[in-house]
């Protein structure tokens, strides 16, 4: 500041006068206060520095530490798909602007990548689940998003990771939220998205009930129906995996040909139509394939008493949808005589039941994200939605004969 107002004076044709290092000026000259910038030599122009623009970063109060990176998207106004009311989808689902709570020491902010619509995403809008959020929601219960911003207390994830949910009612169907870290869970980010996206609803689904019903071993083979569903591809693709045959039962469509080639490349080993487990042709698949000791049903009426016909004494049939809406009736005899056992599945009952048991819950995640990884479990067909397109991809997800499942990309 010094030379800075000797400067000034040189070019003001006034004798240089050496300052002390005190806010002194010259004898009789009045203290000159210069700014230490915007100032330059008499003659010559100040020049003008453009702005810079500085991301906004969060200042914690004293005493507490700062969080840990955030992400420029993080400023990016978050939408997401909001019901105030419980309804049909397309009448009482809305985009709108949400707010993103403050980020507390266990907290974490995600900026969703992509979320399904599944089967039980219709009916908690609909208000038809055992499981209903509190309104208003945001709808979804499955999808990928990657970590923005972690509260100083979590440990487990740090800004980068891809994270899906550990549980049902998490409402992913947003652009970016602010969740619990246990109502997260941290999977790898080397895989596809659409993988990440639908793989903690129908891959842990199936491969829950593969393993915990019947001790099936390679050359086993198993009965579902619904073989088109997202549970029902991901069996095919495990039981395949595993050396496990798969009957598979669809409803007739008039692209019949089409979904078969579509699951046999997938790895099923016969498909047949509900029509044809009344026929004596089912004889002919038992001559190669051993009677399935499994059911899997999804669907509920008539079809599933004639699958069932076809379990072996002593087998189980486990119940995890009901698609048509219709009971399941079971013949007198084949409890008397053939000693069939009935069981149902939940998968968001399965994870309340083990929420203690994290080892169980990391061992499926490995084993499925493996398969993943070796190409052996595929995402299933997916028709990928931009968000603001939601209208048309609730109404898809809900018409018959739809085989590809809806993705919103977020």
């Amino acid at each position: 500041m010094q030379l800075a107002a000797a400067r000034v004076l040189r070019g003001a044709l006034i004798p240089p006068v050496r300052v002390p290092p005190v806010r002194v000026s010259p004898v009789g000259i009045p203290p000159v206060r210069v700014p230490p910038v915007r100032v330059s030599p008499v003659g010559i122009p100040p020049v003008r520095v453009p702005p810079v623009r500085v991301p906004l970063v969060r200042v914690p109060p004293v005493g507490i530490p700062p969080v840990r990176a955030r992400s420029a998207t993080a400023a990016t106004p978050p939408l997401g798909l909001l019901y105030e009311r419980h309804g049909e989808p397309a009448a009482v689902v809305q985009l709108k602007d949400l707010e993103v709570p403050k980020l507390g020491d266990s907290d974490v902010h995600v900026k969703m990548l992509a979320a399904p619509i599944n089967p039980a995403d219709i009916n908690m809008i609909q208000g038809t689940y055992p499981l209903l959020s509190p309104l208003p929601a945001v709808g979804g219960n499955e999808g990928v998003g990657e970590v923005l911003e972690v509260g100083r207390h979590v440990t487990a994830l740090k800004p980068g990771d891809w994270v899906i949910p550990a549980n049902a009612g998490l409402g992913t169907w947003r652009t970016q939220g602010v969740f619990p870290e246990e109502m997260l869970l941290k999977v790898p980010s080397d895989i596809p998205v659409l993988c990440a996206a639908t793989l903690s609803v129908n891959p842990c689904t199936a491969f829950r009930m593969l393993a915990d019903f019947e001790s099936l071993a390679p050359g086993d083979s198993i009965i579902q129906n619904a073989a088109n569903s997202g549970v029902g591809q991901a069996v095919i693709q495990i039981a395949r995996a595993s050396g496990i045959k798969t009957i598979n039962v669809v409803r007739d469509r008039p692209d019949l040909p089409k979904l078969v080639e579509r699951l046999m490349a997938l790895g099923a080993d016969h498909v047949v139509t509900e029509e044809m487990l009344r026929k004596p042709e089912m004889k002919d698949i038992f001559k190669s394939t051993p009677r399935p000791r499994l059911a899997l049903n999804c669907v509920g009426g008539k079809s599933t008493t004639e699958m069932l016909r076809h379990l072996q004494p002593k087998g189980t049939m486990v119940t995890y949808g009901g698609m048509a809406k219709q009971p399941v009736m079971v013949p007198v005899s084949a409890f008397i005589f053939r000693d069939v056992r009935l069981r149902g599945f939940w998968m968001t009952q399965w994870r309340k039941d083990h929420m203690q048991d994290q080892g169980s819950v990391a061992t499926m995640m490995d084993a499925l994200c493996q398969l993943i990884r070796r190409g052996q479990l595929a995402a299933p067909a997916c028709a990928e939605v931009p968000l603001q397109d939601y209208r048309a991809a609730l109404e898809a997800s809900m018409k018959p004969f739809v085989s590809s499942k809806q993705i919103l990309l977020l």
